[in-house]
This record gives C-alpha cells, sequence and structure tokens, in this order.
C-alpha cells in the first residue's frame, strides 16, 4: 500500500504536512530535515525540488529554490542524498516541483527512482492534468508513484469532480489564486471555497495549501479538509534559527499543540 493512502486511512483529521526545499539552506540539510520533522510529529513531508523559475512560489520559497540550486542541489544528488532515508523514515515522502526538470532528468527515469528511493508522490502544479493522463499516468502508475493535483478557488464543479476522478492519495485544495506564502488568516470568500469542496463529497481527501502559517489557519483548514500544508513560514524557520532538531520541533509543536 502507497504510504499516503496508509496514512490518510490510519488519520482522519489534522493531517499537517510540511514543505521544504531540497539543499537548503545547505546543501546537505536535506535527509536531516526530513527526519527532525518526523521525529517532530509532521506527518507528511513535501521535499521541494529546487528550480530557477518557481512561478507559482512567492518570495520566501523563491530564494530557498535559489540558494539551493547555487549550493549545488540538483535530482541526481537529491535521490542521492535520500538514497538510505528509509531506514530511518516511515511517514509519506512527496517531491514538489515542476516539471521542466523532471522532462530532462526523463519522466520514467524519474519515477524508477522515485520508487527506489521510497518517495510516494509527487506534485508538479505545471503538469495539466490532461496532459498527465495521456502521456504520463501509465507510467506513474507502473512505479506506484502518486501524481497529487491541485484545485483552487476559480477550479469549477465539474473540473473539481474530474480531477477527483483521476486522482490517487488526495487532493491539494489551493487556498487562493496568488502564489505561496504565509498570510494571518483566510478570508470570508476563500471560507466559502473550502465549504463549496467539502460539501461536493469527494473521493479523494483534500489538504489545504498556500496561506497555512499558523496554529489558527491550521485548524480552520481542519475544519474543511483533512489538514493543511505549510511551506513559506518553515522556510523562515529554516533561515532564521537553523536545522537543529529542536528548532524544528517547536516548530511543529507550535501548529499542532
Amino acid at each position: 500500500m502507497n504510504r499516503i493512502d496508509k496514512l490518510f486511512r490510519e488519520k482522519t483529521a489534522n493531517i499537517l504536512s510540511v514543505y521544504f526545499t531540497a539543499g537548503y539552506p545547505q546543501l546537505d540539510s536535506t535527509a536531516g530535515i526530513v527526519r527532525a520533522l518526523e521525529y517532530a510529529g509532521a506527518d507528511m513531508i513535501e521535499i521541494g525540488m529546487p528550480f530557477s523559475d518557481p512561478m507559482a512560489d512567492g518570495p520566501v520559497i523563491q530564494r530557498s529554490n535559489e540558494k539551493a540550486l547555487k549550493n549545488g542541489m540538483n535530482l541526481k544528488l537529491l535521490f542521492a542524498q535520500l538514497n538510505s532515508i528509509r531506514n530511518e523514515v516511515k511517514i509519506p515522502l512527496l517531491l514538489m516541483g515542476y516539471l521542466n526538470p523532471v522532462m530532462q532528468f526523463g519522466v520514467e527515469n524519474f519515477c524508477m527512482q522515485c520508487m527506489e528511493t521510497g518517495i510516494d508522490g509527487v506534485i508538479l502544479p505545471d503538469l495539466p492534468p490532461q496532459i498527465y493522463t495521456e502521456e504520463y499516468l501509465s507510467v506513474f502508475n507502473k512505479y506506484n508513484l502518486y501524481n497529487i493535483l491541485l484545485i483552487s478557488p476559480q477550479s469549477s464543479a465539474e473540473r473539481i469532480s474530474a480531477i477527483d476522478k483521476i486522482s490517487r492519495g488526495f487532493i491539494y485544495m489551493v487556498s487562493s489564486s496568488s502564489v505561496t506564502g504565509a498570510k494571518g488568516n483566510f478570508s470570508e470568500d476563500q471560507m466559502a471555497y473550502f465549504k463549496r469542496v467539502s460539501e461536493m463529497n469527494l473521493v479523494n481527501p483534500c489538504l489545504i495549501g498556500f496561506g497555512i502559517s499558523n496554529r489558527e489557519t491550521f485548524i480552520n483548514a481542519g475544519k474543511y479538509a483533512r489538514g493543511g500544508i505549510i511551506g513559506s513560514a518553515f522556510v523562515k524557520i529554516l533561515a532564521m534559527n537553523g536545522t537543529e532538531t529542536e528548532n524544528i520541533s517547536q516548530f511543529i509543536k507550535e501548529i499542532k499543540c
């Protein structure tokens, strides 16, 4: 069973997924951050594949991408750094990024490396669902790799239903049409959107991402979805406080407790 399915079967609420950029703040930080996040109580981890033009990301994650690339991070090195991660880490691991580096690496080679490394899913915001189903679905299925698809406030009910039909694992519910980044709280329009999607009774569970930065926004996300995804706020913590386990544990504790 894919670890993502196992997580959603065993935990019915308040799932916390945490994003950070591979190779940031130091080139060799990645595996240590993954281990520290699991120890701290994160339920799932999204490891960012740095890219030179992260168009869907806000300034915090953009800067982390720039620094990671300057540090020398690339997909080949990332897979090498995670080569033995499954000897220690049991929670679901996903790679998140953009299609261009994956295509340059070779889609089938990428999927095979994910399987061999123990990666459970991939989030590629710039891969259109139609292209995915027509060109890549069979390859992803071959390696039991879940491609997590996104919906947004602009997604029609018909589009959301269509994405639900081809999704595996969960659906990434983008909270707003803006780029990633920490926000103070959700607006009434965002809450109405969350409610609209929750009332559709989709087959796949949803996690809300973009704008979740503290316990309040995480709890609010959990009222309409199975949990939330934190990215920019955690990347800021890594920049300010470092990658020590106690600093990461304190951040997770403040979100979940």
